[in-house]
């Protein structure tokens, strides 16, 4: 019996760039078997070392966790759809001892067309101009998020963020414009919201976020606006969300794909009940690497700030317990089932993380003095640009690889490169020199990730390689200013 398996974004590259293959099986295990045997190099990502499902990939048979079924044992009958969903990131009411604040006339004016709303009105009103909800970060979730909390009239909006904007942020963070580059991004933010809208107070916190300030910080909020993007944050802000109570507005984008639930609400599951860890370093590109649609994030932003909405509204029909999936190529959202997990070691039975732990160090995160490019380890080889340069210059024969997609290599390119993406290199080995007098090989990427997994992947097929640090952004930076960064 054939059934259909969606391939998320993440996954593509090892199957040929398909977003759905037709696979014969009776159960959810033989399904996965006949999988990875056509795609032997998906095998790796899905599998761990002792054969069994990572925990960071969680299969859904039509919209249930098979977690909750019989596992890779789960049957399956005619019609049924297998999804991986891989990780990419009731209602609560304020605080009873927050007083709901009464609306001046200009309030009222403001806000007439939710007034009129029975699932508003002014009480409704009220409860949001006394409530809180502070946004992790003001890039592409946080830039809708924030503006329409605040065009909603949500009292307090705190924004917690260390960058500066710029250029590359203008296409999806809505927030900055043109003179911002090179702005703080919390001035940016804080000028748009008070423009917006002066009746909401407006708190910024310029820090990273740590588990040595997350708990103080998140404290006196009503919700926790999850626009993080990267593991480490996530996960910290999760536990930090489980531990004080309060409940989190979770999104994640990537490419055209978009996630979105509400987490850490009484009896309702937890960031670690979908993804109980992180996957390796390297395995999930960011947006940085990977691209994204400039309007997903927007799409996703809004759907946080609906629900944080919605929670300090006091909402029952809130997104806990479920994973709204958005697909904006195809124009597409599907929705799975979430549930608690009772063993969750922060929001289960019997918990075992009672306080913040070191979230670098449990995402796999480089320390200073380590492989700074995810996915290598500290005795990889590395070449500087400058070193690269010295060598083209010399005539010393080298073999110069390019592991980036082909649309990268069309916007700059380093030259006397040769392009094999990263996802193809398993099957192209052969286009590579060997043998004793074969030149050196030094592997580049956009900043050096994926091209320190590459040399990773050689090194463990015996042929040597040295990682290009920095990627073609500091061979620009450095060396050839004249190539247009992206």
């Amino acid at each position: 019996m054939a059934h259909r398996v969606l391939i998320p974004t993440p996954l593509r590259p090892y199957t040929g760039q398909q977003d759905a293959v037709e696979l014969e099986g009776r159960t959810v295990g033989e399904i996965l078997s006949a999988l990875t045997s056509r795609y032997s190099d998906l095998r790796r990502h899905l599998y761990a070392d002792d054969g069994k499902l990572r925990h960071f990939v969680n299969v859904y048979v039509n919209d249930d966790d098979i977690r909750y079924l019989q596992r890779e044992a789960t049957s399956l009958k005619a019609g049924d759809v297998i999804s991986i969903v891989p990780s990419v990131a009731g209602g609560v009411p304020v605080s009873e001892a927050t007083a709901a604040p009464e609306l001046t006339n200009a309030e009222v004016q403001r806000y007439s067309r939710h007034l009129i709303l029975p699932e508003v009105g002014p009480d409704g009103q009220r409860r949001l101009k006394a409530g809180r909800v502070l946004c992790i970060g003001a890039g592409g979730l946080g830039s809708p998020a924030a503006l329409y909390l605040a065009a909603a009239g949500v009292g307090t909006i705190g924004i917690i963020d260390f960058d500066a904007v710029d250029a590359s942020n203008l296409q999806r963070q809505i927030l900055h414009s043109t003179p911002d580059v090179g702005r703080s991004k919390l001035e940016s933010a804080r000028e748009k919201l008070e423009a917006l809208n002066p009746e909401v107070r407006i708190e910024t916190y310029e820090a990273a976020l740590t588990s040595a300030n997350a708990l103080e910080l998140f404290r006196d909020y009503d919700v926790i606006l999850d626009g993080t993007d990267n593991f480490a944050t996530r996960y910290l802000v999760n536990d930090a969300c489980v531990l004080l109570g309060k409940p989190n507005a979770y999104g994640s984008i990537f490419r055209f794909e978009g996630q979105a639930s509400v987490f850490a609400t009484k009896d309702g599951p937890c960031y670690r009940c979908l993804y109980p860890e992180p996957p390796p370093p390297g395995l999930v590109p960011s947006c940085a690497e990977g691209g994204v649609l400039g309007v997903l994030p927007g799409v996703i932003g809004t759907i946080q700030a609906t629900e944080s909405i919605k929670l300090l509204l006091g909402a029952k029909n809130t997104l806990v317990g479920r994973l709204l999936l958005y697909d904006a190529w195809n124009m597409r959202f599907r929705e799975l089932k979430l549930r608690r997990d009772p063993e969750c070691p922060v929001c289960g039975d019997h918990p075992t993380v009672k306080e913040l732990i070191d979230y670098d160090q449990f995402c796999g995160v480089p320390q200073q003095g380590a492989q700074a490019n995810a996915g290598g380890t500290a005795s990889d080889p590395e070449a500087t640009v400058e070193e690269l340069k010295q060598i083209q210059s010399s005539g010393r024969p080298l073999f110069l690889l390019d592991v980036r997609e082909p649309q990268e290599f069309q916007i700059a390119k380093i030259p006397g490169s040769t392009l094999i993406p990263l996802g193809q290199l398993p099957q192209r080995l052969n286009e590579l020199p060997a043998g004793a007098d074969a030149p050196e090989i030094i592997v580049h990427c956009k900043m050096g990730g994926r091209s320190a997994r590459a040399v990773q992947f050689l090194k463990e097929r015996g042929i040597p390689a040295r990682n290009l640090k920095g990627g073609i952004l500091a061979w620009i930076d450095r060396i050839d200013p004249s190539l247009p960064k992206y």
